[in-house]
């Protein structure tokens, strides 16, 4: 992305080192909050209508809510423990792949994205917010496909299987809200994921069409070469080759053909 390097000279300041490991603390202490403030979930949540009445803090505070995940208990806690490890290996990863600058437009963009999403559902999106998680978790799994998590601690799975299942399922959900009437919940999602969009999803697609097409002009420059087991000589009389016997020597006769030693034409003065 040729743009991304030129506002990198211009705007490198914007980076931020680890913004996904920081965004996934500030996720668990809002989440930790909520033992002793059940109800500060809803107080953070995006809402429109109390937005637009003054409650701006919902702009930003949104992305930590945790108002849609209701585990609070033992399991919640180790979910978000595991979320937290998973995000700070991820951050790790792409920033590595990236570098830090694209990979905090990457999460910028996410954040627009949401933003703009949540202002046009006229519904509130509980936990809006992990969405960004799972907006990196897809980047990972397309940049490092065969990287293995341990499913139950106990089953390897490669995170490109686990990136398709939860892939399909939220297309069956938006799929059902489409057909429910909520068409706006279908570019909810799009505005969320635009910025896997641009940055995995559609150079992977590109990457991928660009190694068919150099296999396919292998497949065409392999056709095209001359067979390997095809003779390069061959008596014009016996018809036998290098091939059919090694130790042949063959002879160009004077009418222009060749022949092996047994059948060369006398030559005529």
């Amino acid at each position: 992305m040729r743009w991304i390097d030129r506002m990198e000279g211009r705007f490198g300041w914007m980076a931020f080192p680890g913004f996904l490991r920081h965004y996934a603390i500030l996720h668990a202490l809002v989440f930790l909050l909520q033992i002793v403030r059940p109800d500060i979930g809803l107080l953070l949540e995006f809402d429109r209508d109390l937005i637009l009445a003054g409650e701006l803090w919902r702009v930003v505070t949104f992305l930590f809510a945790s108002s849609g995940f209701t585990g609070i208990g033992a399991i919640g806690m180790l979910f978000f423990f595991f979320m937290v490890l998973i995000a700070f290996m991820m951050s790790n990863a792409l920033e590595g792949a990236w570098g830090v600058f694209r990979t905090t437009l990457f999460f910028y963009a996410g954040v627009l994205g949401l933003i703009i999403g949540n202002f046009l559902v006229p519904n509130v999106m509980f936990g809006s917010g992990f969405l960004l998680y799972e907006a990196a978790f897809f980047a990972f799994a397309t940049l490092f496909p065969r990287t293995e998590f341990m499913l139950f601690l106990i089953i390897p799975v490669q995170v490109r299987w686990l990136a398709w299942i939860l892939a399909v399922l939220m297309l069956l959900g938006a799929v059902g809200q489409f057909v429910d009437g909520n068409w706006l919940v279908p570019v909810f999602y799009l505005l969320a994921f635009t910025n896997y969009l641009l940055w995995a999803g559609i150079p992977a697609l590109r990457g991928r069409a660009r190694l068919v097409q150099a296999a396919q002009r292998r497949r065409s420059f392999q056709n095209a070469k001359e067979p390997a087991d095809q003779a390069f000589h061959q008596c014009a009389q016996c018809g036998r080759t290098e091939q059919s016997d090694p130790q042949l020597e063959f002879r160009i006769s004077a009418d222009g053909k060749e022949y092996c030693p047994e059948h060369l034409p006398e030559r005529e003065d």
